[in-house]
């Protein structure tokens, strides 16, 4: 059974920093694509950042310059470094996986709560 488990969300001040991780089992995700989403409450799940199997990296407008996405490849873990959080950022964060050529994600984390107090 194929899972993925995000960990390290919690309660921030506004320009703190939280470092979550994802970590997948069940399957080898050997040419994956991994990537980050969110969503707070009443609104849309929204992209943030994908990395490749061979760690080239895209990010969404809203979270340039303040996150950083990351793979262990090994560990069958990536990470999502946030620096600069902003109440804004209050959201269920989720880690997904999908093939590298693929359009659509198969597996879908759980998610971690991620609050940012002003």
């Amino acid at each position: 059974q194929v899972q993925l488990v995000e960990s390290g969300g919690g309660l921030v001040q506004a320009g703190g920093s939280l470092r979550l991780s994802c970590a997948a089992s069940g399957r080898t995700f050997i040419g994956y694509t991994w990537g980050w989403f969110r969503q707070a409450p009443g609104q849309e799940r929204e992209f943030l950042a994908h990395i490749t199997w061979s760690g080239g990296w895209t990010y969404a407008h809203s979270v340039k310059g303040r996150f950083t996405i990351s793979r262990d490849n090994a560990k069958n873990t990536m990470y999502l470094q946030m620096n600069g959080l902003k109440p804004e950022d209050t959201a269920v964060y989720y880690c997904a996986a999908r093939p590298g050529g693929a359009v659509e994600y198969d597996y879908w984390g759980q998610g971690t709560q991620v609050t940012v107090s002003s």
